[in-house]
């Protein structure tokens, strides 16, 4: 358990240093953050109901489809796989670790985020932070669980960054947090629906927990976590 707990610590200080996770997770956010909350709040008075929100589903997409996968697919490449069974350490490990940093590192831009809009656009609170917090939470892990299949699944990473942007670009545009999904085709708002933005973005506005109302991210997240696996067994029999 110790050397779980430091193996998570060594990777949070990793990723501090890595250009692709600080990038992802902190400052294209910020800056998006920064620039567009001004824009949709000028543009449109009543997003500041859900600048919040949108903003954050924003910033764990980025961190969790541009920045883990490459990082993963990095720490799973052939070179230190064998230093990883050299050391009679399960792949396994390696991704717990850099999923949990990644969880971390995104929850910390999600708590600026909700501390800074307020103050400077003037942004709305979520109207029951603890039902916000389990959500977030839920909506973060999944985001990273399908983050952890591209890491797994694309080692080239030239194709790795298009397969993260054909997956990061609709997840935001057909999310709503742009404008109103309902504006969308039909056909465009009912693929919206496939990615987890779409329900993370909703459920954060959500006054009462109701956990029925969950239960696709969960059914998602369970199947990715299966999915990696899978991918992990194949990658350590090789």
């Amino acid at each position: 358990m110790s050397a779980f707990v430091y193996g998570v610590a060594l990777q949070l200080k990793l990723d501090i240093r890595s250009k692709t996770m600080l990038v992802s997770c902190y400052f294209i956010p910020l800056i998006f953050f920064l620039f567009m909350g001004g824009i949709f709040t000028s543009v449109m008075p009543g997003m500041k109901n859900t600048l919040i929100q949108s903003m954050i589903v924003m910033g764990v997409s980025m961190g969790s489809f541009t920045g883990l996968p490459l990082t993963l697919a990095e720490t799973c490449g052939d070179g230190i796989k064998r230093v990883y069974k050299a050391n009679g350490v399960p792949l396994y490990m390696g991704l717990a670790t850099m999923f949990i940093s990644a969880f971390i590192h995104l929850a910390v831009m999600c708590i600026v985020l909700l501390l800074l809009a307020p103050v400077i656009f003037g942004a709305a609170m979520p109207a029951n932070l603890p039902v916000f917090f389990v959500v977030l939470a839920v909506y973060i892990a999944v985001s990273l669980s399908i983050g952890s299949i591209l890491g797994l699944a694309v080692k080239n990473q030239a194709k790795l960054s298009m397969v993260s942007q054909l997956v990061f670009l609709p997840s935001i545009m057909l999310s709503g947090i742009m404008f109103p999904a309902n504006l969308l085709p039909e056909a465009f708002e009912a693929a919206g629906k496939v990615f987890p933005a779409c329900w993370g973005y909703r459920l954060m506005q959500e006054e009462e927990f109701m956990p029925a109302s969950m239960w696709y991210l969960i059914l998602l997240f369970c199947a990715a976590s299966v999915v990696c696996g899978v991918m992990l067994k194949k990658q350590e029999l090789k």
